[in-house]
């Protein structure tokens, strides 16, 4: 049975291939068409990107050539087919010649071409477009942010690539809250910080989940509410077995343009809770910044500017 991301793929196929990119585009275009769609692993990104910037030559290649050329396997290539919704290499190399034909016979050119990077920088700024229209109405930020600044001790749960995003949530959120407890390993280690945070009376806990989604994440949060916590979801999806496990969940694009995804929205949304908390309870933030800062000047945490 194939994957979700493969079934959305597949979905947009017809007979050997994808129908048909816009008529006109450039190359560059109709290929991030054709790989935009589905949730590629960054060795499969490492395809794309290969054959978007060789397009007229890759197109030609044999499977063993192309994986040569990119330094993966030959089975990653046949995955990374099936991954963007063919039915094999064979299939997609079909739709590239044709690409890589139109190019050769004169066909649409580049103009003004964005490089990769630029590109990527382009879609984290859809991303963040999006969450502007989200924050539109912020009502639900308020209140899940007041939730969890009356949460003690609030739990914060990252595993994975999602690490990074949790500690900066719980960095900044103990300089405004007594007791934040940061979970950053999975298995009997997440299951016992998540039973003594309810034993001690917490109530919430925020949890970070960017793709490649891991088990363990899943297994934790169903733990969570086992034990009687609520959980506040930031992920990339509004729905799937993730967001099915969690009381609130803020969806927000990630950057995939790149090998590794870029968190620019995830990084805001997490900011915008962090400001909700804050305003939940201005004077005890009020307080607790204040006797930071004068331990930041007794102990010079910092540079002086």
């Amino acid at each position: 049975m194939p994957s979700p991301q493969q079934a959305r793929a597949q979905a947009s196929a017809i007979t050997s291939g994808k129908s048909a990119p816009e008529a006109g585009a450039a190359p560059t275009s109709q290929l991030r068409e054709l790989f935009d769609g589905p949730r590629l692993s960054p060795g499969q990104r490492r395809v794309a990107q290969y054959l978007i910037e060789h397009i007229t030559e890759a197109a030609f290649l044999s499977i063993t050539e192309l994986a040569d050329r990119v330094g993966v396997s030959q089975p990653s290539v046949t995955r990374f087919a099936a991954a963007v919704g063919f039915s094999g290499y064979p299939a997609l190399r079909e739709k590239l010649q044709s690409i890589a034909l139109s190019t050769l016979a004169g066909g649409p050119g580049e103009v003004d071409r964005a490089n990769e990077l630029q590109a990527a920088v382009d879609a984290e700024i859809q991303n963040l477009e999006n969450m502007r229209r989200d924050f539109a109405d912020p009502d639900r930020v308020i209140q899940v942010g007041r939730a969890l600044s009356r949460s003690t001790p609030l739990t914060v749960l990252g595993l994975r690539i999602s690490v990074s995003l949790a500690e900066y949530f719980g960095y900044a959120a103990r300089r405004i809250h007594p007791d934040v407890r940061l979970v950053t390993r999975g298995g009997s280690v997440a299951y016992d910080a998540l039973l003594q945070s309810r034993e001690a009376g917490g109530t919430w806990v925020l949890a970070f989940a960017m793709p490649r989604h891991a088990q363990e994440t899943l297994t934790a949060l169903r733990v969570a509410r086992e034990a009687g916590l609520k959980v506040a979801l930031i992920t990339d999806l509004a729905l799937g077995p993730l967001a099915d496990e969690a009381d609130v969940t803020f969806a927000t694009g990630t950057g995939s343009r790149l090998v590794f995804d870029s968190y620019a929205a995830p990084g805001v949304m997490a900011a915008a809770l962090l400001q909700a908390m804050t305003d939940a309870d201005p004077e005890r933030t009020q307080a607790r910044l204040e006797k930071y800062e004068q331990v930041a000047d007794q102990q010079q945490f910092f540079l002086k500017d």
